[in-house]
């Protein structure tokens, strides 16, 4: 099956058509390219792996802050998605080549400057992704029971940043705004029935919070209609068939869709005809009866966009949100939603907001458009800044599924691969790779930590799950990692 990105094509199992003719010229070479990759999320793991597939000599090291690698994969994947998880397997086996090497514990940007890496190494990749979230920019944003959606799947997926989140689940309904995946995985984790959560690697912590909470109701709310959802398919059949729940769509936002659809591309249009179906078919016997028993609901809000997060009368908890009711401009994807000057309050005490994520900038020496959240760049060349590279959401913003990522770091991984091949990237000067920022991390007082450390704790996390019936309990504090390795 062939894959395409931007500018190059490729074939599993083949070798790149660019690079005809490269092996002869590597097989010669006297040096091997010292390459580091910051950040071991798939972006990171994607563009070693292609650049070690593709050139038998260089040498690719990973440096991760947390202990533990993955990123996105360990803590952005919903528990109930293990299939998703995995990319592990191919990550894992290119950490276990001889010619790469993964340094957990490590903060690029405090205990090793991007500067100091240039030093190391001959070229540098910039991997670490998107670790902050768009805000609301509304008032009461900041009251209790208001919490980012990439706080709240942290929290549930064992972030260590996020472990001490406590979300208050005492409301019986809740408003997710936003309509894309994550928002749906994390309505999903607050309505599922616990026997399915606790076969999944969700948090000791979090699957107690849940057990004891009382929503029961949650709201998913978009500025836009139906045909804008950012969702898919696969995620919205998870969350009509959602055993104990019912959805709640008003008929009225589906009338007359079945025609305006009949020209948009097939997953848009099958994505809608679900919609349709489950808002305006009268539902098969079994479906009827499951909806008629359900103790929990879910339900789709359009043409909304928040105004206020409402007190309570302590004037520090969530009591509700004041949402201006749009109508649409335009259609299709680039249809804008503009206040009609209609409001809405709906009563809630947890907000979630899940508008997306945002990169941040790693050191002051790093070009970076804070607008846009990324670091700029042509085809995965910072600008400005010979043999610094960058992939992933850092590179292009944070959209996109794993496949995406993992297309777009290939593509970055040759833009490494052709400065290699015209001495962009000059290899007559050697460079000494990990050997040199080892001492500046011993000067320092960090000590890293090395894939077969991360195996170690690994076995503890899957050994403690076995004793409850999961794929593992994960550790959530780096204290208690580091302890296991005895660091």
């Amino acid at each position: 099956m062939g894959l395409s990105c931007g500018r190059v094509c490729w074939k599993w199992g083949s070798p790149l058509r660019r690079l005809t003719g490269f092996s002869r010229l590597l097989s010669t070479a006297a040096l091997a390219p010292q390459i580091c990759v910051v950040g071991s999320g798939p972006a990171g793991f994607y563009t070693a792996q292609h650049l070690l597939k593709h050139h038998r000599l260089a040498r690719v090291d990973i440096y991760e802050k947390l202990p533990v690698p993955f990123g996105l994969v360990r803590f952005g994947v919903a528990p109930d998605h293990p299939e998703v998880k995995n990319v592990i397997n191919t990550f894992t086996q290119t950490a276990h080549s001889d010619r790469c090497a993964y340094y957990g514990n490590v903060t690029i940007g405090k205990d090793v400057m991007v500067k100091e890496l240039q030093r190391a190494y001959h070229a540098v990749v910039l991997s670490y992704g998107a670790e902050d979230n768009r805000i609301l920019g509304i008032p009461g944003e900041n009251l209790s029971g208001v919490y980012s959606a990439r706080a709240f799947v942290g929290w549930y997926n064992g972030l260590p940043e996020n472990r001490d989140l406590k979300p208050d689940l005492s409301s019986e309904t809740a408003v997710v705004l936003g309509q894309g995946n994550v928002a749906l995985d994390v309505a999903r984790v607050l309505l599922s029935p616990l026997d399915i959560l606790r076969k999944t690697d969700i948090t000791e912590g979090s699957l107690a919070a849940i057990a004891c909470s009382k929503v029961k109701r949650v709201w998913l709310v978009g500025r836009r209609g139906p045909l804008q959802v950012a969702f898919t398919i696969k995620e919205l059949r998870e969350m009509i068939n959602l055993p104990g729940t019912r959805p709640l769509l008003d008929p009225g936002d589906f009338t007359g869709l079945g025609d305006v659809i009949k020209d948009v591309p097939r997953p848009r249009k099958r994505l809608t005809e679900l919609m349709v179906k489950s808002a305006l078919e009268k539902p098969g016997e079994k479906e009827a009866s499951r909806w008629a028993s359900a103790t929990k609901e879910w339900g789709l809000k359009f043409r909304r966009s928040p105004l206020e997060v409402l007190p309570a009368a302590d004037g520090k908890q969530a009591r509700g949100i004041r949402m201006a009711i749009t109508r649409l401009e335009g259609s299709g994807e680039s249809a804008r939603a503009v206040p009609t000057g209609e409001v809405e309050e709906l009563e809630c005490g947890l907000i979630l907001s899940s508008i997306g994520y945002r990169s941040l900038p790693l050191d002051s020496s790093i070009p970076f458009d804070p607008n846009l959240g990324v670091i700029p760049n042509s085809l995965g060349r910072v600008q400005g800044a010979p043999g610094l590279y960058c992939s992933g959401w850092v590179k292009r913003g944070p959209t996109g599924v794993i496949i995406t990522t993992m297309n777009d770091s290939f593509d970055t991984a040759q833009s490494v691969l052709e400065d290699l091949q015209t001495g962009v990237l000059n290899l007559s000067n050697s460079k000494e790779g990990f050997e040199s920022v080892r001492s500046i991390l011993h000067s320092r007082g960090v000590h890293p930590v090395t894939f077969s450390d991360w195996e170690k704790i690994d076995t503890v996390e899957v050994a403690r799950g076995k004793l409850t019936g999961k794929p593992r309990e994960k550790i959530v504090d780096p204290q208690e990692m580091l302890q296991l390795i005895s660091h």
